[in-house]
């Protein structure tokens, strides 16, 4: 598929598919007859994991680390999965905090609520 239709089906930009096969995060594209990129579909899969991956705050310098040692094969799999469970609890933590803000708003909204039934206007 060319880097046109990849960036369309994987929610990125050309110039983020490009810039990331520059810095390692994606294989380099085979090239058809006019030399464009010919990215096969199964790289659908792999992008979807590193946007999980940014999504949830992974540094783009551990993702690179990451991707390089999946380059290097299953060899490396005792080292990716250390990678891994190092940043799920960094993920875990992330959660936590946010719950903790997640039940401040709620109290506040609370508080606003039940001032506005009371007639009290709003709460501070």
């Amino acid at each position: 598929m060319k880097i046109g239709d990849l960036a369309r089906r994987a929610g990125l930009s050309v110039h983020t598919l490009r810039y990331y096969e520059r810095i390692g995060l994606l294989p380099r594209a085979d090239r058809d007859g006019g030399g464009r990129r010919d990215y096969d579909a199964a790289i659908l899969t792999w992008i979807g994991f590193l946007r999980r991956l940014k999504t949830t705050g992974m540094p783009l310098r551990e993702m690179q680390r990451y991707a390089g040692l999946r380059r290097q094969g299953d060899g490396t799999g005792p080292e990716r999965r250390a990678l891994l469970e190092a940043h799920r609890e960094t993920v875990r933590a992330q959660v936590e905090e946010l719950q903790a803000c997640l039940s401040v708003l709620d109290a506040k909204i609370e508080s606003y609520r039940t001032a506005d039934t009371a007639g009290k206007g709003t709460a501070p």
